[in-house]
């Protein structure tokens, strides 16, 4: 029995939402043995970020290293890296060990508005990560900052994603288009052609840790040898249902639902019924 392994590198999210506790749910949901490298730990609820705690360098370098030595990583995702020396330890990691499928979720800004990027490191994310990337995922807010330039067109969007490849050296990206009005449609340019992925929108408040899950999503599917067109199309109706069977809780921003995709299998599968 073949078993895929993805490892997440990334912040964790006591209300259990978003950051490394909303990728091992996505990659248990996909059939994918889940490892973690935890960069920070919160305290956070749906109502916000209420304390931001580093892990010492030391203690992300002997996670990442303990997992890659002895467990081995078919895929691996980055999500929240709040410091520049983090950003460069993770990508000299990645470097070290040869990993080709790495996708990289620029983690900048909670929903609920707290800054979880410092200023300081987003030159370390342009000009170190996403040179090792295979997939880079931002949503329009993030796409900006790393391009310098204003996204507020379909056109742009596709702009943004062929230079986040051609200037900014990652393999792929995924612009997410959830912040212009109308059916929220992201745009991948896998380094070859531009694909465009359109569903409905669902008004709803929970939304919390959607961008995490997509990018989780997208990392457990590389890690079973999937393409990535095929990849980000599971990914994006793995968080299309999530969003859409929504479960109400918490006060403010609250968490997608993880069980949707695999409840909507069975659903479709005669064997289960």
């Amino acid at each position: 029995m073949t078993i895929s392994k993805a490892l997440t590198i990334a912040g964790s999210d006591s209300g259990g939402g978003a950051g490394i506790q909303a990728d091992l749910k996505t990659f248990q949901m996909l059939e994918v043995f889940g490892m973690s490298a935890i960069t920070a730990v919160t305290a956070q609820n749906t109502l916000g970020v209420h304390g931001i705690y580093d892990i010492p360098l030391e203690g992300i370098e002997r996670q990442i290293d303990a997992v890659f030595t002895d467990l081995g990583v078919d895929a691996a995702k980055t999500g929240m890296l709040s410091q520049p020396e983090v950003i460069t330890l993770v990508a000299g990691k990645i470097r070290h060990y040869g990993l080709k499928r790495l996708v990289v979720d620029p983690v900048m800004i909670a929903k609920g508005g707290a800054s979880l990027l410092a200023a300081s490191a987003q030159n370390a994310l342009r000009d170190q990560l996403l040179p090792v990337a295979a997939l880079v995922t931002p949503n329009l807010p993030e796409a900006e900052v790393i391009t310098g330039r204003k996204i507020e067109t379909l056109d742009q969007m596709k702009d943004a994603a062929l230079r986040l490849v051609n200037e900014f050296g990652a393999g792929a990206a995924v612009v997410k288009g959830g912040h212009l009005e109308g059916e929220p449609t992201d745009v991948l340019y896998d380094g070859e052609s531009i694909h465009l992925l359109t569903a409905p929108r669902t008004q709803t408040r929970h939304t919390h840790g959607t961008g995490c899950t997509f990018s989780a999503a997208v990392t457990a599917e590389l890690a079973k040898g999937r393409t990535m067109l095929e990849a980000v199309h599971t990914a994006k109706r793995f968080i299309t249902l999530a969003i859409e069977q929504e479960l109400g809780l918490g006060g403010g921003h609250g968490p997608t639902n993880h069980w949707a995709y695999w409840r909507s299998r069975e659903a479709r599968d005669p064997r289960t019924s």
